[in-house]
C-alpha cells in the first residue's frame, strides 16, 4: 500500500473524536482527514473530503447514524465502520443491513480512557476496510430492500422460501450429515440468505462460526432463527448435534465436535495461543472432518484473512464436500480466495446459490 488510508470520524463526543484520532494516527498507514459532530455534518464532510473509510457512532443529535447510513449508501457509498456504545445488538445488525461493513462496541458510554482498549481492533478493521467490495455491500442492501419494497418484514421469516413436508421431531445424530460454515466481514447477510434457503426436509445439522465479538452472537442467532424452519441458537458446551438444528458459535470461543458415549456433542474452547482468529473456522472444519468425514461439507464465505484455509483442506482430504463464495458476491474475498488457492474447493458460487447447492448435496 503506497498511500495512507484516509478516515473521517463521526461522533458527537469531543473526547471520542480526539481519542479515535489519536488511535488511528498512531498507525503510519492511516490519516484522519476530518471529524464530524453528527450525521448531517458527516454527510457534508464525506462529500467534500472523500475519505477511504468512515467511523460512525449511532447515537447522535440532529441526524443519527442510521439515517446517515441510508443517505450515504444511496448517494456516496464509502466503507463505514460502526464504533458505538449502543449496546443492543439489534441496532448493530440494523446498521449492517443499512450498509455498515463492520462494528466495534465502545467499552463504556461515558468519556473514559477505557476507550483505548479497542485500539487494536479499530486499527485492524480500518485497514481491512480498504479491501471492501462496495458493489457487493450494495448488492446485499438491495437484497434486503427488495423484500421491504414487496412488503416483506425482514425481521420475520421470508414469504418466499423452500418448504417441504413437516420434519420429524429432532433426533440426535449417531453419525450422519453435517454442514459447517465459516465467515467474517460481510457474513451476516450471506448467512441470512443461506439459512433461509435450506430445505426444511434436510436431515442435516449445521454449525456456523462467524467472526463476531461476545455479546452479539446470541442476538444474531435469534435473527437467523426467524428466517428458517431449522432451529437456530447460540451453541452451549455439551450441546448434542441434532438434525434440523443450526448452532452458532458464541463470540470469544471456538467450536469443535467431540463424541461422548456414542453421542456427538459441541465443545466450546476459549482462545488458544495458535488461534489467529476467534471463533476459529479452522478448528470447526478440522473437527467436522474428524467426526463426520465424507458426510461433512465445509463452506467458506466472505472475510479478511485465511481462516478456514487449513480446515477446508482437512474436510476435502477426509472425503467431504467443499464450497467457497465467489468474488462476484464476497464483500471481502480474502477467506474464499485463500480456500480456493488450496485446490481443495469443489464449487465456487455466489452466496445466493449456495443454499441450492447444499440442498442438492444433502439430498445426494
Amino acid at each position: 500500500m503506497s498511500d495512507r488510508v484516509t478516515v473521517l470520524i463521526i461522533d458527537d463526543s469531543a473526547f471520542n473524536r480526539r481519542s479515535l484520532r489519536h488511535m488511528l494516527e498512531s498507525s503510519p498507514d492511516i490519516k484522519v482527514v476530518g471529524a464530524a459532530i453528527d450525521g448531517e455534518d458527516g454527510l457534508k464532510k464525506a462529500s467534500a473530503l472523500r475519505p477511504d473509510v468512515v467511523t460512525l457512532d449511532l447515537e447522535m443529535p440532529r441526524m443519527d447514524g442510521f439515517t446517515f447510513l441510508r443517505i450515504l449508501m444511496r448517494t456516496n457509498p464509502i466503507p463505514t465502520l460502526v464504533i458505538s456504545s449502543k449496546s443492543d445488538s439489534e441496532s448493530v445488525f440494523t446498521a449492517m443491513e443499512l450498509g455498515a461493513v463492520d462494528f466495534i462496541q465502545k467499552p463504556v458510554k461515558k468519556a473514559s480512557m477505557e476507550l483505548y482498549s479497542i485500539k487494536e481492533d479499530v486499527l485492524k478493521k480500518v485497514l481491512h476496510a480498504q479491501s471492501i467490495n462496495l458493489k457487493n455491500v450494495q448488492r446485499r442492501i438491495a437484497d434486503i430492500n427488495v423484500k421491504l419494497n414487496l412488503g416483506i418484514d425482514t425481521s420475520v421469516r421470508p414469504i418466499v422460501k423452500i418448504r417441504g413436508a413437516k420434519r420429524e421431531d429432532f433426533e440426535v445424530y449417531t453419525g450422519f450429515k453435517l454442514i459447517a460454515i465459516g465467515s467474517s466481514t460481510g457474513g451476516p447477510s450471506a448467512l441470512q440468505r443461506i439459512v433461509s434457503g435450506l430445505d426444511s426436509n434436510l436431515k442435516v445439522s449445521v454449525l456456523i462460526s462467524q467472526h463476531m465479538p461476545a455479546g452479539f452472537t446470541n442476538t444474531f442467532a435469534q435473527r437467523l432463527n426467524k428466517y428458517t424452519n431449522f432451529t437456530v441458537r447460540e451453541a452451549q458446551d455439551g450441546d448434542p448435534i441434532r438434525q434440523g438444528s443450526i448452532l452458532l458459535c458464541p463470540g470469544g470461543y471456538s467450536m469443535e465436535i467431540k463424541t461422548e458415549d456414542g453421542r456427538k456433542e459441541v465443545r466450546l474452547l476459549p482462545r488458544q495461543k495458535e488461534d489467529k482468529f476467534i471463533p476459529s473456522v479452522n478448528r470447526m472444519f478440522a473437527s467436522a472432518a474428524k467426526e463426520f468425514g465424507r458426510m461433512s461439507v465445509g463452506v467458506v464465505l466472505t472475510g479478511m484473512g485465511d481462516d478456514g484455509k487449513k480446515g477446508i483442506e482437512t474436510i476435502k482430504d477426509s472425503g467431504g464436500y467443499t464450497i467457497a463464495e465467489s468474488e462476484e458476491t464476497a464483500v471481502i474475498f480474502g477467506m474464499p480466495r485463500e480456500a480456493i488457492a488450496t485446490g481443495k474447493i469443489d464449487r465456487v458460487l455466489p452466496y445466493y446459490l449456495i443454499s441450492m447447492e447444499l440442498n442438492r448435496w444433502a439430498k445426494g
